[in-house]
C-alpha cells in the first residue's frame, strides 16, 4: 500500500517562506520505480493545478507563476519530496498536494496540506 503524507503547511505572511514535505511509504524511490514526483495546489474555488515536478533523475519543471520562488527536491533514500517556498504571495494560498507517478504511469496522491498567505 502506497501512502503519501504531506506536512509543513500553515499560515504565513506575504514574503515569508514555508517548506512542505511529502513522505511516502510503501514505495521505494528509484529510477526503476518512479517517473516523477510532483506538487499541485488548489486555491479556494479553483481547480487543482501543477506547481512543480522533479523526475527520478533530478530534472525539474515549474509553473511560471512560481519560477524563481519555489524549489522542489527529493531525498530518495528517505522517500521524501520537498517544496521550498519563498517570497510567498497571497495568490499562493491553497491546499498543496503531493503526487508520485510510477514508471508504469500509476499515480498516488496525498491528502494535502493547506497554505494560507496573508497580506
Amino acid at each position: 500500500q502506497v501512502q503519501l503524507v504531506e506536512s509543513g503547511g500553515g499560515l504565513v505572511q506575504a514574503g515569508g517562506s514555508l517548506r512542505l514535505s511529502c513522505v511516502a511509504s510503501g514505495i521505494i524511490f528509484s529510477t526503476v520505480t518512479i517517473r516523477s514526483m510532483n506538487w499541485y495546489r488548489q486555491a479556494p474555488g479553483k481547480g487543482r493545478e501543477p506547481v512543480a515536478q522533479i523526475t527520478s533523475v533530478g530534472y525539474t519543471n515549474y509553473a511560471d507563476s512560481v519560477k524563481g520562488r519555489f524549489t522542489i527536491s527529493s531525498d530518495n533514500a528517505n522517500s521524501t519530496v520537498y517544496l521550498q517556498m519563498t517570497s510567498l504571495k497571497p495568490e499562493d494560498t491553497g491546499v498543496y498536494y503531493c503526487r508520485i507517478q510510477r514508471v508504469s504511469g500509476t499515480s498516488y496522491w496525498g491528502k494535502g496540506t493547506p497554505v494560507t498567505v496573508s497580506i
